[in-house]
């Protein structure tokens, strides 16, 4: 999270007051050093989820691997596959079961192919400049996993039962006990396994937050002993960024989503990025999105949650701050909810935003004031009329500028209030926009977008 250069110091007491119960502590108090030292490959780095179940008509690892031309013409670094391994059936919700119920840590579902498919996808990927992070359940597993042997291994009822994660309807999983030492060895073991054997780059881990730091702070040094890895944790908490490199803005998410309904506005997103300015060590990388397979198969399609802004909220993900997220299936319009714990095909029609995504993440790797952490440029924000949103990255030489407007009306801009060069060789345009007028004005169409940069 990069310092920002314009502060707001109200908005911050007003917004901690929202975020928390109780009097916000001393900044001191609350930033943690972030310990990880992130792969050099992931400082410009962007991220694309993958659902394989749901990418093709075969679901499988092999029509995936079909598409990876594209994805790389795309401009994507990072490929997360959603959990590889055998889904439970004791317990099983739906046909085809939670992913996130893991069966086998050490094997692939068949559904998706074979061993060698899944090697042969990540040698692929490697060939193709991609690195590849799969999805790891370390808090629960399957009712009829082989762990269960170890009953030990698993919290228990008071008449000596697995039971599910407290506080939840997981029914189809078990809780794993952290105090017991076999099973973090084991677990360690298992990631151990897919860095070294398979040559993975890293992990998405699956509600992260539930299971204990030291953990992840140990297996990471292991990881890193191997090859130099990138972790991604399902939490927002800054803590995690002693063993992680990403972290969910799930904050943001929440906003943006209110904001695109007309519940909220960019006020509040001001004092969100503020706040969490304080919060998280510089060198944190957080991750923005749009949707993700929670958010979609639970939540909504990106036109019933963003309805005409849609643009507008990617770019704003791109280019405020941190990684940015593409769920599969957004860059041809993700207007459909994919079922969860059945088949359910991802409709791909005509890739109406590939050309539209490209933009955005070949501008995020060559321009550096939209690099991830501390690689990245500060974040300065504007005043600006309502339903509007200003601002500027720099760094060094770079600087990036963007205006959303989310009205139904046009909105002139100046270039010159928003310090922008006036010489039109001395930066490019990004959007569909009329050029600027001979008094340096650009006029932002209705529900759209305008993007300057410097490269």
């Amino acid at each position: 999270m990069h310092k920002l250069t314009k502060t707001f110091l109200a908005a911050i007491t007003v917004s901690a007051l929202l975020l928390s119960s109780c009097a916000a502590p001393e900044v001191e108090d609350i930033k943690p050093v972030g310990n990880v030292e992130h792969p050099e490959w992931s400082k410009n780095a962007n991220i694309y989820e993958v659902n394989i179940r749901q990418y093709s008509e075969e679901g499988t690892f092999n029509a995936f691997r079909e598409d990876l031309p594209r994805l790389q013409e795309m401009g994507v670094k990072i490929l997360w596959l959603m959990p590889i391994h055998p889904i439970g059936e004791e317990n099983r919700k739906g046909p085809l079961g939670s992913y996130y119920s893991v069966q086998d840590y050490k094997a692939i579902n068949p559904n998706f192919g074979t061993e060698e498919e899944f090697r042969a996808l990540v040698y692929e990927a490697h060939e193709r400049n991609m690195k590849v992070i799969i999805d790891w359940v370390a808090n629960h597993t399957a009712w009829d996993n082989p762990w269960t042997e170890n009953k030990d291994w698993y919290e228990l009822n008071e008449e000596g039962n697995f039971i599910p994660p407290r506080g939840t309807d997981w029914t189809d999983v078990i809780q794993l006990d952290y105090e017991n030492e076999e099973m973090r060895a084991a677990m360690t073991d298992a990631m151990e396994y897919w860095v070294r054997e398979f040559d993975i780059d890293g992990y998405r881990a699956d509600v992260a937050g539930m299971v204990p730091l030291d953990f992840w702070k140990n297996v990471r040094v292991k990881l890193d002993d191997i090859k130099p890895v990138f972790m991604l944790a399902e939490d927002e908490g800054p803590e995690m960024h002693e063993a992680f490199d990403m972290t969910y803005a799930w904050s943001y998410a929440h906003i943006i989503r209110e904001i695109a309904a007309g519940n909220d506005d960019f006020g509040t997103l001001d004092s969100l990025m503020n706040v969490e300015a304080t919060k998280f060590p510089e060198s944190a990388y957080r991750m923005y999105f749009t949707t993700n397979h929670d958010e979609n198969s639970w939540n909504g399609t990106d036109p019933g949650m963003y309805g005409d802004n849609f643009e507008n909220f990617a770019v704003l993900s791109a280019t405020i701050d941190g990684m940015p997220l593409i769920y599969n299936g957004q860059e041809s319009v993700l207007d459909k909810q994919l079922e969860f714990f059945e088949k359910d095909e991802i409709e791909w029609k005509d890739y109406a935003y590939q050309p539209f995504y490209t933009m955005l993440l070949k501008l995020r790797e060559d321009n550096e004031a939209l690099w991830n952490g501390q690689y990245g440029g500060d974040l300065n924000i504007y005043e600006s009329p309502e339903e509007t949103y200003a601002y500027k990255r720099e760094k060094g030489d770079d600087w990036v500028f963007v205006y959303l407007n989310i009205s139904i009306e046009p909105i002139n801009v100046s270039l010159e209030e928003y310090d922008i060069p006036t010489d039109e060789f001395a930066y490019e345009i990004y959007s569909d926009q009329l050029p600027p007028t001979e008094n340096n004005y650009f006029e932002v169409a209705p529900n759209s977008w305008l993007l300057i940069a410097n490269n």
